[in-house]
């Protein structure tokens, strides 16, 4: 019943691109009415046909109404898109769809530019939706089912049987509110900074969805505007930060409390040393402007950690030293809470706990080592689920490589691009995926495969297993 739901609202949605090509062309997008009547119709059969009071969800039930949700739309969301604009397979509709929801920014289209604007619409709402929707997964879902940490944040550890239903209404609820709210502040910036109001919507959109979708074959370098990537960059930011922080803070008035937490102050850091040392090392070696090269630098650095992708320029410019370093960059991801992809600071700083408590014990046997984030104590039981989600990101970016592979892919090809993809960053790692290409030349069975790499991902990996684990088969 809750999936037949968000069906017929995908349904409604579909009407929304189709008016804005109407504004601007005077002409209706009718692909996207005939889909939007065909999923309101899906919708609805699915809805009534299960219709009844939902009384009490469990955690398993509702984590496996959201997994099998995260499946069926990417099928749902590729219907307008398909023998519309250049997506004439149904392949093609899939993966750009798929990239959309699940906020990868990966495309197949070629000429971006030459699409109708009621697909570059709603590619970037599919951003959204999928950004909304990954925030909601993390901070309603996850910390019920311990997987990956999540549940040191969840201060409402029992009784969550009962709890669950309402409290994804009310998670829901704000978390979609603070996001339209921040969207609307970001479209106004990049609309007084220079963008016409469609680009501006769009970018909006992508950036604190930190989906990486633009309306331009360049992205961002397009406009060549200091000021529209100063705007995006602090977009990406935010977008990577904790959403829950930023409803506290409108609701106590305060952000003190956003700037004391360890997280988000390890994320600001890595970004600032990262951008300030890769820039300088720029200026050094290639001789170059420092201020010219920290604007670029300082640019892709945040796309790639937050997982955006979008680019102010081709870093693979930068030398061989950038493809290894942006592999790095992709395996960091925001904050937990947060619209990115990827493993997520907070993990890495349990690994990096992990292995100091280790070496501490190795030179002193008797002493006791407390492993602490801020002033939460980090158990046991954490440290291991946060291993297993870790493992789990790398062994499925290393197992599905060697299946790209096996296809006739060029290793770095492959790696790029199925690390872009299981972490959501969007962008490969050679000339032919990378900032100036696209995934539209491997063949179905890996534009196949990577579509369920990019859900793999958005799901964290081990979440999929945990799901598999915790059904009782009659």
């Amino acid at each position: 019943m809750i999936n037949g739901f968000i069906v017929f609202v995908l349904g409604i949605m579909m009407f929304i691109p189709s008016f804005s090509m109407f504004y601007y062309t005077k002409t209706l997008d009718y692909v996207f009415i005939e889909s939007g009547i065909a999923s309101i119709f899906l919708g609805g059969l699915m809805f009534l046909s299960n219709y009844g009071k939902i009384e009490k969800i469990s955690v398993l039930q509702g984590y496996l109404i959201t997994v099998v949700c995260w499946f069926l739309m990417p099928f749902i969301c590729s219907l307008p898109m398909y023998n519309n604009g250049s997506m004439n397979s149904f392949v093609d509709a899939l993966f750009e769809a798929t990239s959309g929801i699940t906020a990868t920014g990966a495309t197949i289209i070629k000429n971006v530019e030459a699409e109708p604007k009621s697909i570059l619409l709603w590619r970037a709402m599919l951003n959204g939706l999928g950004g909304i929707g990954i925030v909601i997964f993390a901070v309603a879902l996850l910390p019920f089912l311990r997987i990956g940490g999540m549940d040191l944040f969840n201060k409402e550890n029992s009784d969550t049987e009962d709890k669950f239903l309402p409290r994804v209404r009310d998670v829901a609820k704000d978390i979609i509110f603070m996001y339209l709210f921040l969207n609307i502040i970001c479209t106004t910036l990049l609309y007084l900074a220079g963008m016409d109001m469609f680009d501006a919507v769009v970018h909006a959109i992508s950036t604190l969805g930190t989906g990486g979708f633009s309306t331009k074959n360049n992205s961002i370098e397009y406009f060549n505007s200091t000021k529209i990537e100063l705007i995006i960059g602090i977009g990406m930011i935010i977008g990577a930060l904790p959403i829950t922080y930023f409803i506290l803070a409108f609701k106590r008035r305060s952000f003190s409390f956003l700037t004391s937490n360890p997280q988000v102050n390890t994320f600001l850091k890595l970004i600032f040393f990262y951008t300030l040392g890769l820039s300088i090392f720029y200026t050094v070696k290639y001789d170059a402007d420092f201020f010219k090269s920290f604007r670029y630098i300082s640019f892709n650095t945040i796309s790639a950690i937050t997982t955006t992708g979008l680019t102010s320029y081709n870093f693979l410019n930068f030398g061989n030293w950038a493809v290894i370093v942006f592999l790095l960059f992709y395996l960091h991801g925001g904050c937990t809470g947060s619209t990115t992809g990827s493993i997520k600071i907070f993990r890495w700083q349990v690994v990096g706990g992990f292995f100091k408590k280790n070496a501490i014990k190795a030179l002193s046997p008797n002493q006791v080592v407390v492993m602490k984030t801020g002033d939460k104590l980090i158990e046991d039981n954490i440290i291991s689920s946060v291993f297993a989600l870790v493992l789990g990101f790398i062994f499925a970016i290393f197992f599905i490589t060697l299946i790209v592979c096996l296809t006739g892919v060029d290793f770095q090809t492959s790696i790029g691009a199925v690390t872009a993809c299981v972490t959501n960053s969007g962008i490969g790692l050679t000339e032919a995926t990378g900032p100036r290409g696209n995934f539209a030349e491997f063949s179905s069975f890996v534009k196949y495969l990577l579509s369920f790499a990019m859900i793999l991902g958005r799901l964290e990996v081990i979440s999929i297993v945990v799901l598999l684990f915790k059904i009782k088969l009659p």
